[in-house]
């Protein structure tokens, strides 16, 4: 008789303790988490998604030669795709628009600056020799609002990052682009819209100029790309913009498919195919990865496969025509808060609230207080730190939401818990992390070192930093807990250098997870 090879709990006891660890996880449906989640409300559509999931777990989507599955089901989104970004149509020559299925807008934004990256050293190498010689790097230009995956870029690319700064109201200036373009620029990165305020990047005016450059244009569409094509009153931003020369938008987002699934798309075959890695020096099988991935699973790939064959476009308009009417009562009901207010003028599904500094001080809304708030009344949004540009301009700290199908049928709801909150923070000063810092110097830490560099805290220092802004161990001693408000954290973000901030931060992620 064969002995058993299981020698752990049963199935059932470890499906029962993931059950109970799931409890404790912030709700993914029902629109009481307004960031991280897209729900689109759609029962039916979750099903749907899990069961096309189901049917390819087994496969690997590194080879779609052996599973053509893979093969026809991204030929059919990236055909979905595009036509919602206005590459559809026959007047695109030479390739067309084409492009590949990614792991997430992170994956396909990394692709996106090393493609241009790679096609700008073949275009200039003489330029690319000179400016190693001098140590200096080609130029990644973006605004500031971009998001941060294209500083991540940048670092792993050897890329010099060169934001374009930002007016206090969060929007960008054609003119501030066009200050920095030469022929040292890589890639000129445009946002649609920017995620910390739904700021649309005036893409058509900046692309036309890159491409009087010869420079590549990406716009980066990750959080909109399913929802702006339907959003009203907006001028173009996609490929129907000559200058545009790749977009990034994320299926997992506003397309209601699983994490993570990601589309990049390429104006023309060439451009597509300097995304790829392929190598046949070495003894075993020959390797051509479109993506940064080799192996990867096929599930989300199906999952948003399914998703957008059973709504179609037709069904992407109604639901995004639910996040417009959502947007539209969020953005009156906070304008009417006293002391509270919207940072800028939204333009899709990204809305950013902020103290109205027009009223006295002791009538004002502070957005980090209003957020930690708000999450005792059962909604969660989102801490945004405040932050200073390259040219001492500061944009405001910030709360941030995202709005989805099922916002909706929070209104009535949500909208008098934001009133509530305004009421019980009003007049309540931005949080102020002195006891933080001097905790920081009664531990012998200082940021600051002689000649004016920062000193990074080591993780033990770093940890002990953040058990006095309140993180901790929590009950049972199993793991890491953080703060219970985030106001103070976020202050202290603020305050710290970045390098320094930069650190404490990563020390409180690495804990909740380290064993």
């Amino acid at each position: 008789m064969t002995s058993s090879p299981f020698a752990g709990p049963s199935a059932a006891d470890i499906l029962a303790e993931l059950t109970e660890l799931r409890a404790g996880d912030a709700p993914t449906q029902g629109g009481r988490v307004l960031s991280y989640v897209y729900d689109s409300g759609l029962g039916e559509l979750d099903e749907l998604a899990r069961d096309a999931a189901e049917l390819t777990r087994p496969l690997n989507a590194l080879d779609p030669t052996t599973f053509p599955s893979i093969a026809v089901m991204e030929r059919e989104l990236i055909t979905f795709m595009r036509r919602a970004l206005g590459g559809g149509t026959s007047r695109f020559g030479a390739g067309g628009i084409v492009g590949s299925v990614t792991s997430g807008g992170t994956e396909s934004c990394l692709l996106a600056v090393k493609t241009a990256r790679d096609l700008w050293r073949a275009e200039h190498p003489e330029l690319a020799e000179k400016l190693a010689r001098a140590g200096k790097m080609p130029r990644l230009v973006t605004a500031s609002t971009v998001h941060a995956a294209f500083q991540k870029a940048a670092r792993m690319f050897d890329l010099d990052w060169d934001p374009v700064p930002c007016e206090p109201d969060g929007t960008v200036r054609v003119e501030g682009f066009e200050k920095k373009l030469g022929a040292d620029v890589a890639l000129v990165v445009v946002s649609a819209p920017a995620y910390p305020n739904g700021a649309l990047d005036p893409v058509a005016e900046v692309a036309s100029i890159a491409k009087e450059f010869g420079l590549s244009c990406h716009v980066d569409a990750c959080f909109g790309g399913l929802a702006l094509p339907w959003w009203p009153g907006l001028p173009d931003w996609d490929f129907r913009v000559p200058g545009v020369t790749s977009i990034s938008a994320d299926l997992h987002k506003f397309g209601y498919a699983p994490k993570g699934v990601s589309v990049l798309l390429h104006r023309g075959r060439s451009r597509h195919r300097a995304q790829f890695f392929a190598t046949t020096s070495w003894p075993g099988y020959p390797v051509v990865n479109p993506t940064l991935l080799g192996s990867k699973p096929a599930s989300p790939l199906a999952a948003a496969w399914a998703i957008t064959k059973r709504l179609g476009s037709d069904g992407y308009a109604a639901l995004t025509a639910s996040c417009v009417r959502s947007a539209e009562t969020i953005v009156r009901e906070a304008s009417i808060i006293r002391g509270l207010n919207v940072w800028g003028a939204p333009s899709g599904p990204s809305i950013a609230l902020v103290a109205d500094t027009t009223v006295p001080a002791d009538e004002q809304v502070d957005p980090h207080h209003l957020a930690d708030e708000l999450a005792t009344r059962g909604f969660r949004i989102q801490h945004q730190p405040g932050f200073t540009q390259r040219n001492g301009v500061r944009l405001p700290h910030t709360a941030h939401l995202t709005i989805t199908p099922v916002t909706e049928r929070t209104l009535p709801e949500l909208v008098p818990a934001l009133r509530a909150s305004a009421d019980a923070v009003r007049g309540r000063r931005q949080a102020n992390p002195r006891l933080e810092l001097l905790g920081m110097q009664a531990l012998g830490y200082a940021p600051k070192r002689e000649g004016g560099d920062y000193r990074v805290p080591s993780p033990d220092m770093a940890w002990r930093i953040l058990k006095i802004a309140g993180a901790g161990t929590k009950p049972g001693g199993k793991g890491s807990s953080l703060p219970g408000k985030l106001a103070p954290l976020m202050a202290l973000a603020e305050k710290l250098p970045a390098p320094v901030a930069e650190a404490i931060l990563i020390e409180l992620l690495a804990r909740v997870s380290e064993p």
